[in-house]
């Protein structure tokens, strides 16, 4: 458990944190001390995330949220949220791009247009929010981006989805090495089956195919979004400064393969 000043006082703007895992992040971050912004394309949204951060945490650690709109997609309102982060919280400590798109199609099956749409929010976004927000990071700045498995693994009716993540992979790596002089970590995560997220739900429908998919994960469960949110503060905070360049796998095993029981061939014991 992180103490209540992990990151008290550090900045935090998180593109895409009005749902999901990105939220999860927000709220632990807050948790831990963090000033948050959330970032969402949908006004209402922005505003119910940061008021659900407000709620959630209820410790002394003297933080705040707001909530900024902008498609990250967009150069200019991407950077006209930044400088608004920067007029209410100061300079940045902790930048994470995790704006995604998703939908299963087979190749065949996407437009052109559907295709260049999850490239344009996963990959284009990245980059938009990183670039950008360059000019307004604190020395020491981390930045996270919130990658997939599908950068690594082959996934039948996810080309769209396997090379936007696959681009925001080597991005990661190649600003790590133009930016680490400068004082700056880049990162990635990538999650495994979360409950409570979009995904998962669509992944695994009902309870059987829930469990179904749980007994194939070596750690035999789906994971929470705090197992994203620590992961998050770990590379945001001093524990994680000597850590530039790496995607952090957060998925319980689940990239190893087939963990279930008919597929192991298990010795006596």
């Amino acid at each position: 458990m992180f103490a209540p000043s992990t990151l008290k006082d550090k900045v935090v703007f998180i593109a895409g944190g009005t749902s999901g895992i990105n939220l999860g992040i927000a709220k632990g971050m807050a948790a831990v001390g963090a000033k948050v912004a959330v970032l969402g394309r949908n006004s209402d949204k922005a505003v119910a995330a940061a008021q659900e951060i407000t709620d959630s945490v209820k410790n002394d650690s003297g933080y705040s949220a707001i909530a900024l709109t902008a498609d990250v997609r967009d150069p200019e309102q991407v950077d006209s949220a930044l400088k608004s982060c920067v007029a209410e919280f100061g300079k940045i400590d902790c930048l994470i791009s995790g704006a995604a798109g998703n939908f299963p199609a087979p190749a065949l099956g996407i437009s052109p247009k559907g295709f260049k749409t999850v490239v344009d929010i996963d990959l284009i976004g990245t980059y938009n929010v990183f670039s950008l927000g360059f000019q307004h990071l604190n020395k020491g700045a981390s930045l996270i981006a919130i990658t997939a498995p599908q950068a690594v693994s082959v996934m039948p009716f996810q080309v769209h989805v396997c090379a936007a993540k696959a681009g925001i992979n080597m991005m990661i790596k190649c600003l790590a090495i133009e930016w680490g002089a400068a004082g700056i970590t880049v990162n990635g995560i990538s999650p495994g089956p979360i409950n409570g997220t979009e995904g998962a739900e669509r992944l695994a429908p009902t309870p059987d195919a829930k469990a179904a998919m749980a007994d194939k994960i070596a750690s035999k469960r789906f994971g929470e979004t705090k197992d994203i949110a620590d992961a998050a503060i770990y590379l945001a905070s001093d524990l994680g400064r000597y850590i530039n360049g790496t995607i952090l796998t957060v998925d319980g095993g689940t990239e190893l393969g087939d963990a279930s029981a008919d597929c192991l061939s298990i010795p006596p014991r």
